[in-house]
């Protein structure tokens, strides 16, 4: 049996291994969840890396997806989120006020264009003025996002409805969308697979998203690629009908000029450290991430709840300040 005291040198050494065990777990890492439009993959990567790196005691996890299934994972899968960040404003607005948050911040823009590489059929002939004609050939295959699923697909629809008032050709919408419906995927990011495969040679896609991975890419005139907001008249003179907040319901979305949004939910696990880093986003160092990686930031920024906004994110937003 052991003496009196080999017990009390046990004892020592089990304090000791059990202290040192809840020292290891109170510095573990608080996690930041974040759910995000695939368009904001790369940005997003390099503002968890410098943020990690100022705040070596968190640890941001990103789940990117289209934008519409972000809030789907909210309402209706519950699963815990900090920060959701959409591609269209419409997205938290609609599907996420009031019940799981109260405001939102719009803060960048971007633009549709046709992208491709050098190694798409007509690669040299495609330009703003018969980009239709290019996509029609029956050698030729595009790709696009699915628009109950993804902005940037319910906005490649708008970009042809447009297209056919601004170009005066009936049917245009019709005609391309009845073609290669095998090769719509559930987010815009999903399609540069398919051109680097040398799947597809053209895709509908974001500016920023088509500069970001090194692709050709032509630009569509403002009254149709929906980045101005001077034509927001335009814009709204088209819509269409997408999946809704609940299975087998329908939303109708409007035209609008591209405007992505996020906001904190009200009952983030990490919501002190979300609005943190909300704050780093709207940051000069976060919105030079965005310029650097072709999005423009949306200044100044705007919101349709400002007396919701957090305290310490209201100071980006001056114009909405009370003294």
């Amino acid at each position: 049996m052991p003496t009196m005291r080999q017990l009390s040198l046990i004892m020592i050494i089990s304090v000791v291994v059990f202290t040192g065990c809840g020292n290891s777990n109170s510095g573990k890492s608080k996690e930041i969840i974040i759910f995000h439009a695939g368009s904001l993959s790369v940005p997003f990567r390099q503002l968890k890396d410098g943020y990690e790196k100022k705040n070596p005691g968190i640890k941001i996890l990103l789940e990117p997806a289209g934008s519409l299934v972000c809030a789907r994972k909210i309402t209706e899968l519950k699963k815990p989120c900090d920060i959701i960040a959409s591609a269209d404003y419409f997205v938290i607005d609609q599907l996420i006020i009031p019940e799981y948050s109260n405001w939102s911040i719009r803060f960048a823009t971007n633009e549709i264009v046709i992208a491709y590489h050098e190694k798409s059929r007509y690669s040299s002939e495609i330009c703003s003025d018969n980009w239709v004609d290019i996509l029609l050939k029956d050698d030729v295959i595009y790709s696009r996002s699915d628009p109950d699923s993804d902005p940037c697909g319910y906005r490649t629809v708008f970009t042809l409805l447009l297209g056919e008032k601004y170009y005066n050709n009936e049917g245009l919408t019709e005609k391309i969308m009845s073609k290669n419906k095998n090769f719509i995927r559930p987010k815009e990011v999903d399609l540069i697979a398919l051109i680097e495969s040398n799947a597809i040679d053209y895709m509908f896609q974001y500016k920023s998203v088509a500069i970001q991975h090194g692709l050709e890419y032509i630009e569509l005139p403002d009254e149709i690629n929906l980045s101005d907001p001077a034509k927001t008249e335009i814009y709204k003179s088209v819509s269409i009908d997408v999946t809704g907040s609940k299975p087998g319901t329908k939303m109708r979305v409007t035209g609008d000029y591209i405007n992505y949004s996020m906001s904190v939910l009200d009952d983030a696990p990490q919501k002190d450290e979300a609005i943190d880093f909300l704050c780093y986003i709207l940051s000069e160092e976060g919105l030079e991430i965005f310029r650097k990686n072709g999005q423009n930031p949306i200044i100044p920024f705007s919101t349709e709840q400002p007396d919701k906004i957090p305290s310490k994110i209201l100071q980006y937003l001056p114009e909405y300040k009370v003294n």
